[in-house]
Order: C-alpha cells, then structure tokens, then sequence
C-alpha cells in the first residue's frame, strides 16, 4: 500500500510536470503563431507599400508626361514670383533649359521698363484675387519678342507656403496678325480720306479755273491792244502774273487729286537728279551737303521731267527747312522691285519693277501724327504765311498720276526720308504733244466758224471774244444737248467744235460720241482743266482731234485751233 502511494505521488508529479510541459508548449506556440501573424502582417504591409510607391510612380510618371506632352506652357512660381516648375513647352518656347528658369523671377524675362508692373499690378492682384489671366511680352532666350496670353491661380497650401500655378499660350501670331489689321485699316481709312479730298480738291480746282479763265482772258486781251509805252502794261502785267500764281495753285490742287497735266516720256532718272543737285545747290545753304548715290544702269520710266524737277525741289526746300543748322541732303537712285508681300501691308502699291528715288535729310524729323497728315492739302507746319500746305499733296498727286507709290520714314530728331517708286518701262514713249508755247509768235488768223460748248457763261463769252479778235465766227452752246442740237442744223457750217469735257447733263464724253456719230470726220478739240492722260486721255483715242488746256491761254489756244483746221483729213 506504500508503494501504491509513492507511486500515486509520483504519477502526479508526472501529470503536474506534464501539464507545465503542454501549457509551455502551448505558450510557446501562442507566441509563435503571434510572430508569425506580425511576419506575415509585416510581409503584407511591405507588399502593399511596394504596391503603392510604384502606383505612385506610375502616376508621377502620367503626370510628368501629361505636364511635358501638352502644347500649352504650364508652369508654377512662389509669391515672388520666382519659377518652382515648368514643362517642356515652356523650355522650348522660350528656349531656356528648366534649370535657368527655376529660381528666377518672371520678371528676368521681360523688357526693363515693364518690370514694375508685375509687382504692382500682377503679385498684388494674383494675391489678393486669388486668380489673375491677362497677356504679356516676354524674350526668349535668343532675343525673340513674344507674347503669352495667361490664366494664373493662387493655390492655398495647409501645409507648406501658398503658390502659383499657371497655364499660357502663345499668342504671338494672334496678336501681330490684329496690329496688322489694324495697321491696314488704318492705311485704308487714310487712302479713303485722301481720295475723298483729291475729289473735293479737283472740283474747287475746276471751278476756280473757271473763274480765273475771265481774269487771264481779258487781262491777256487788254495787253494785246495797249501801245508799248501804254502806263496800263505795268499793272495789267501785275494782274496776269497774279492771275498766273493763282492758276499754279490750282494746278497744284489738280496735282493732288491727279487730274495734273503730264508731259509723259521715257527719262533717265539719274540725268534729272543732277539737274536738280545744280538747282538745290544754288538754292539752298552751303552749310547742307548734298550726297549722291545714283545707281548704275537705272532703268528708264515714263515720267514728266518738269514734275519730276518739280517734285524733287520741293522736297529739297523742304529738307532745307527741316536743317537750319545745317546737315545732309541724301538722293539716292536704284532699281527695285515691289512683290506680293510688300504690297499686301502697304495699300495702294503694285506689284512690278519700279525705280525708287530716296530722298533723306538728317534734320528735325517729324512725329507718328504729323507723318499721317503730311500729304493732306493745306495741311502745314510752318508758321503762318511761310506754307501753302500744297507742296507735299502736289508730290503726292505727281508719284500717284505716274502710276508711283510713296512713303515717308520719320521720326522726331532722326530725319526724315521720302520714297517714291516710279513704274520701270520697256521701249519707247512718245512725247504728248501739249501746244505751242506762249513764247512763239501769234497764229495766223482764221475765218472759219466754231462752236464754243462749255457750261460757263464767263468761259463762253471770253473765249468767243478771243476768237473772234482774231477773225473766227463762234457759235455758243451751254451744254452737250444744245450743242448737238446747233451742229445737226449747222454741220456744213461749223468747221470745228470746242468742247468742254466736263459739264452736267450729257457731259463732254457722251456729247463727242453723239458728235461723231453724225459726222466721223467732225474735228473736235477738248478742253479741260484736267490731266490730258486721264478722262481726256479717253476722249482723245475716241476720235478727239486735240487738247486745249484752261484757263485758256490765248497762243496755246489758237495755236491748237489753228493746227487742228489746216490738218489734212
């Protein structure tokens, strides 16, 4: 029985021991199943993070390529406006690398004189709106001018400094292309504005031509009965050379509105520019240097020598008002030739070959304002009683009835230049016949009779009494019917007709037609105030036998008559 209970004893020792060694066991495999839950929860956090930080690489690498892809510049700057990021584009809009621009102010990029309104008008505006979008001029990095029109928004950031992120495009086609339009409407306004003052000048021309037609005519008249020694010569000869002056002030309107008489012939540009050196040279102070450039083998033009000297001179005195202390007078000839792209941004030239003349003076200048108004007729800026305001209309009509084209370049104390084109030609051009001079002696007289058609009772009368002093019978018509209507009842009587080309109701053209029609060999002579190449120019290839210009001149208009009645059929 006492080995039973040692034994007893012992066994429980054995179950004791036993269950320590499961209840370790049991711990120890408690604590490794908790290692091996916190490996594995490491191993999934790892894998997880692996898994995040490459979608977040992914996703960085879709935004980079988005940010760098797109055409338009995108960019950020702290509240200095220094660059924190730019794209692609950026970099090569404006040619820099990312590096030169991050840390940069903005304003590193812009002309000096438009840095303080970044500060002031932009940064401010940026921060206290929270978005501001405008368009700005900025250099690239090889000196280029562009323009970027913007829209910038300010970023509030919790938990760092806030900035700016921005979004731009270049414009700069866009915006050059609208000043360019802009440049060309403005051409084309002053090209309307000065077509409708030619037009109201070539009318006040025509109608003071009228007037002074009465003056000149009995002046003239009244000269040719006095005696040499008369006392009346002196003044009558003070009258006809005021009359005179007023009728060079008319055809300097007429030259503006291009209705200028022309003597058109093939010329030498370079021959006329020497003549007017001699003239200018004597005209001028010594203290102004006249320079020639003149091209070799310039090609000819048809032109009129006189309102080329004419045209020249008065920019020469010009520049010679412009230089009161002195300086150069630069002449220049060369061949040119005007193309599609010239003409496209400067209205009113054509394209072709052309002879340019330059005329350049180192003087005073003239301002932007001044230089849109120069060609406009009475327009001055001399003093009172110093200028007509007529000179530069005249050249201006003179390039323009050449079939030319001018410019003028100026600015305030850098001189100015003028450059007229003149159309280049091939072969040879008559010489318009224009009538005799008044140098020559009297026409011999005549006994023939004529039909005087002109809308202008003083006309009419004074130019009857000119022909009849010198032996012709005269007819009178008011206007083209009545004229047609006398010629149908006297056309075996009048052996010649005087027709005025401009008039109302049927109008000279219209009546030369009709004329013709009822006899093709009637000898018509046109009379105009107007240039002999334009409307006359018409009347002439009609079937006009010749011109005769007013105011009548009584030589010149004798002399035509005159020709025109002995001429051979």
């Amino acid at each position: 029985m006492e080995n039973n209970g040692k034994t007893g004893e012992h066994q429980k020792d054995e179950i004791a021991a036993l269950r320590m060694r499961v209840h370790e066991l049991e711990e120890r495999q408690k604590s490794l199943a908790k290692k091996k839950g916190i490996m594995e929860a490491t191993l999934r956090i790892q894998t997880e993070f692996k898994k995040a930080r490459e979608e977040l690489r992914l996703s960085e690498e879709r935004y980079r390529g988005l940010f760098n892809s797109v055409s338009d510049l995108i960019y950020t700057h702290d509240l200095d406006g220094r660059f924190l990021n730019v794209n692609k584009a950026m970099t090569e809009r404006l040619g820099y690398e990312p590096a030169e621009f991050i840390g940069r102010r903005i304003t590193d990029f812009m002309k000096p004189e438009v840095r303080p309104l970044f500060d002031s008008d932009y940064l401010e505006g940026v921060k206290n709106q929270g978005y501001y979008e405008g368009i700005s001029s900025y250099f690239t990095k090889n000196g280029r001018k562009i323009y970027i029109e913007y829209r910038n928004r300010l970023i509030e950031s919790g938990e760092g400094k806030p900035f700016v992120t921005g979004i731009g495009r270049d414009v700069t086609d866009r915006i050059l292309a609208e000043r360019e339009i802009k440049r060309l409407h403005r051409q084309m306004i002053q090209a309307q504005k000065m077509e409708a003052v030619g037009t109201l000048a070539g009318g006040v021309a025509h109608d003071f031509n009228n007037l002074l037609q009465a003056i000149f005519g009995y002046t003239q008249m009244l000269l040719m009965t006095k005696e040499e020694h008369d006392p009346d010569i002196v003044k009558l000869q003070q009258i006809e050379r005021a009359a005179q002056r007023a009728s060079e002030l008319t055809q300097q309107l007429l030259a503006f509105s291009r209705k200028v008489e022309s003597r058109l012939r093939p010329v030498d540009l370079n021959l006329e520019v020497e003549q007017v050196r001699k003239l200018l040279e004597r005209t001028i102070p010594k203290m102004i240097d006249i320079e020639l450039h003149l091209a070799e083998d310039l090609n000819t033009v048809n032109a009129d020598p006189v309102q080329l000297q004419q045209i020249m001179m008065n920019l020469g005195v010009n520049a010679r008002d412009a230089m009161p202390e002195g300086g150069k007078l630069i002449i220049e000839t060369e061949n040119a030739r005007l193309d599609e792209k010239y003409c496209e941004i400067h209205l009113g030239a054509r394209t072709g070959n052309y002879v340019l003349i330059s005329m350049s003076d180192t003087g005073s200048g003239m301002d932007k304002e001044t230089v849109e108004h120069i060609f406009e007729p009475f327009f001055t800026t001399k003093e009172v009683g110093k200028g007509t305001g007529l000179g530069l209309a005249m050249v201006y009509g003179i390039v323009k009835s050449h079939g030319g084209y001018i410019m003028c370049y100026s600015e305030p104390g850098e001189g100015t230049t003028f450059k007229m084109y003149f159309p280049a030609v091939e072969g040879e051009t008559g010489e318009i016949e224009m009538g005799r001079k008044s140098t020559e002696p009297m026409p011999e007289r005549g006994g023939e009779v004529l039909l005087l058609v002109d809308d202008e009772e003083l006309l009419r009368e004074i130019g009857k009494e000119m022909l009849e002093s010198f032996g012709y019978s005269v007819f009178l018509a008011p206007d083209g019917e009545s004229a047609l209507e006398l010629y149908r009842e006297k056309t075996d009587d009048i052996s010649l007709i005087i027709l005025d080309l401009i008039m109302p109701g049927m109008g000279g053209e219209k009546c030369l037609g009709e004329i013709l029609k009822l006899n093709p060999r009637a000898r018509v002579v046109i009379a105009s105030g107007y240039s002999v190449n334009g409307r006359t120019r018409d009347a002439l290839d009609a079937g006009a036998k010749a011109f005769v210009k007013k105011p009548y001149e009584i030589r010149q208009m004798l002399g035509v008559v005159r020709e025109v009645l002995d001429k051979k059929d």
